[in-house]
């Protein structure tokens, strides 16, 4: 059976994404077949079609897509859990941007309360890492702060809200007046407007000179030094990606002096039994809050699949909040 596909066709700018015929996966003995209804737009998609991020072995070399939601249309022989016609999102590690997908077992949640699909599929790939940072690899307890950086984003989105529904109080940054009052209703505290303010000096103010607990950086470059100033003592610093460079200069006596901790990964080269973890800590933590709504999706624009490419260019332009989607039902 074939199915419709969007592919990368060679490296380059957004028109590179065609629409195509491919034949459907089968899935393996621990995977499920998804009945695609809609498919989340992210960064790394985007890095995926310049040439810049190669996908790991195993996934769909020209297919994009980390995220999706739909029903499942059939199962592995060792799948236990599921069933055709469960309605799903789930985590991949590429070939989502497609009417069918598989996926493991393990990387499939049962779509929260009543969300459609498209609210769905912009959960996975943004509440996976979040989690797996702030609360896995930085610990963050209820009491303590988070500075989310990009707090618009749709990673920003998911941590403003996961951590202050969690008992945290979130700080974040933003590059417009419009998408800091965004993240100010969504949960934060405070958001600081990079374009006419610094951080630094505004976490300083807020924290009175104590500084905040844990920082979630997607920036990288220069603003790598200026978190370490506005970490409290043992604060932890997460790098999820470096969009302004990855190559820094630090004084490692703050390091010392504030016995700081500098962690970060990548979440899509982990192992499959890595992510069922996260999926499950998900499923009892934070599935209850979205679905009750105390946690929403924020979308930005849901585009019919074939305008992948608009899709890209919007999420390349920058002014968007919060996340894009793919709807394969238009």
């Amino acid at each position: 059976m074939m199915m419709k596909a969007i592919v990368i066709t060679r490296p380059g700018a957004p028109e590179v994404l065609q629409p195509t015929d491919r034949p459907t996966p089968t899935p393996a003995a621990h995977e499920v077949l998804i009945r695609v209804h809609a498919s989340g737009i992210n960064r790394p998609d985007v890095f995926q079609r310049k040439g810049n991020y190669p996908p790991p072995p195993g996934a769909s070399p020209d297919i994009p897509g980390l995220e999706v939601a739909g029903i499942i249309e059939a199962i592995g022989e060792e799948v236990t859990r599921w069933r055709p016609g469960d309605r799903v999102c789930a985590l991949l590690s590429g070939g989502g941007y497609a009417e069918y997908c598989t996926a493991p077992e393990g990387q499939c949640l049962p779509i929260p309360g009543e969300l459609s699909f498209v609210e769905a599929a912009s959960l996975p790939e943004t509440f996976f890492t979040v989690w797996s940072n702030v609360f896995g690899r930085a610990w963050l307890r209820p009491g303590e702060s988070l500075l989310v950086h990009g707090g618009s984003s749709g990673i920003g989105v998911a941590a403003i809200q996961i951590a202050k529904a969690l008992g945290s109080t979130v700080y974040a940054t933003a590059g417009s007046d419009d998408k800091c009052r965004m993240c100010e209703q969504l949960g934060a505290t405070i958001a600081v407007n990079y374009k006419n303010a610094d951080f630094v000096e505004g976490i300083d103010q807020l924290t009175g000179g104590k500084g905040v607990d844990v920082i979630l950086d997607m920036i990288g470059g220069s603003y790598t030094p200026r978190n370490l100033q506005a970490l409290a003592t043992e604060g932890r610093l997460v790098m999820i990606n470096t969009m302004q460079g990855k190559d820094v200069q630090i004084d490692l006596s703050i390091v010392m002096r504030k016995r700081i901790y500098i962690t970060g990964s990548m979440l899509r080269s982990r192992e499959e039994s890595f992510k069922a973890d996260i999926a499950r800590a998900l499923e009892q933590r934070v599935w209850p809050l979205l679905a009750d709504g105390t946690i929403r999706p924020v979308i930005y624009r849901t585009l019919s699949a074939h305008d992948a490419a608009k899709a890209h260019q919007l999420m390349e332009e920058g002014s968007h909040t919060g996340k894009i989607v793919l709807n394969w039902d238009v």
